[in-house]
């Protein structure tokens, strides 16, 4: 038991690093871009993304995801490139094991937004930059999650409109207990239900760059009377 435990607290210190990085790249890009990179970008599609597609063309949408943007020549192929897959994850089914989107990292879409046609409101359209956001050291960038892409509609059980059943709408925040009455994929639940770090906590990265560590229901978004309770980390922005 205290070698099992050992191996999860090194997973899981594994995991915070590879956000660290990831946090970090994503703000060098929108340094150099003045905006977070799109977290999908469905137009151009006969262009080959930098590091090559990522996901499944039978359960995904196709284009260009936020990991192709931030991509470094010196990585090699996405796919094969660690620093992208959560060492914790649970997903050993055989139509996801090897996808990259399902049950690894997730950019907040509030702030990563999608350039689609097939979408409107919040979150779709110009992705914010970090200028844009009074509180970057209490704001949600990317995190531990279900899918590529996550948003607060997914921690929250009264969302304005009702989720489909696509893989985007199928993401979670892993150890969420609102997730036993999630509509779930078989292959989804073990990683959604029973989370992936000790206390079913997730690793979080920041706007500012730092990396943090919280229970995954202390993310959950509460229906008020008058409105939604988001306190920190912040899925919604506050704008300057």
């Amino acid at each position: 038991p205290v070698m099992g435990l050992a191996k999860q607290y090194a997973r899981s210190m594994r995991c915070g690093s590879n956000l660290h990085q990831l946090s970090l790249k994503l703000i060098n890009y929108d340094v150099k871009n003045e905006s977070f990179p799109y977290s999908f970008f469905d137009s151009n599609l006969k262009t080959e993304p930098p590091g090559g597609r990522i996901g499944n063309a039978v359960y995904d949408d196709v284009g260009w995801r936020w990991p192709n943007y931030i991509f470094d020549s010196s990585e090699g192929r996405l796919n094969e490139n660690p620093l992208y897959w959560c060492p914790s994850r649970r997903m050993e089914g055989r139509i996801f094991k090897n996808n990259m989107l399902v049950a690894n990292y997730g950019v907040n879409e509030s702030i990563c937004k999608s350039w689609s046609t097939n979408r409107d409101g919040e979150f779709a359209g110009s992705s914010l930059s970090s200028a844009d956001i009074r509180f970057p050291q209490q704001t949600l960038l990317i995190v531990d999650s279900g899918y590529t892409k996550i948003n607060w509609y997914h921690v929250t059980d009264s969302p304005p409109r009702t989720l489909g059943k696509s893989m985007e709408d199928r993401a979670y925040l892993p150890g969420l207990a609102m997730n036993k009455k999630r509509n779930l994929l078989p292959e989804q639940e073990d990683d959604a239900k029973n989370g992936r770090h000790m206390n079913k906590t997730v690793n979080i990265g920041f706007v500012d760059g730092h990396i943090d560590s919280e229970k995954a229901d202390n993310l959950f978004i509460e229906k008020t009377a008058d409105g939604y309770k988001n306190l920190s980390p912040l899925w919604v922005p506050r704008k300057k």
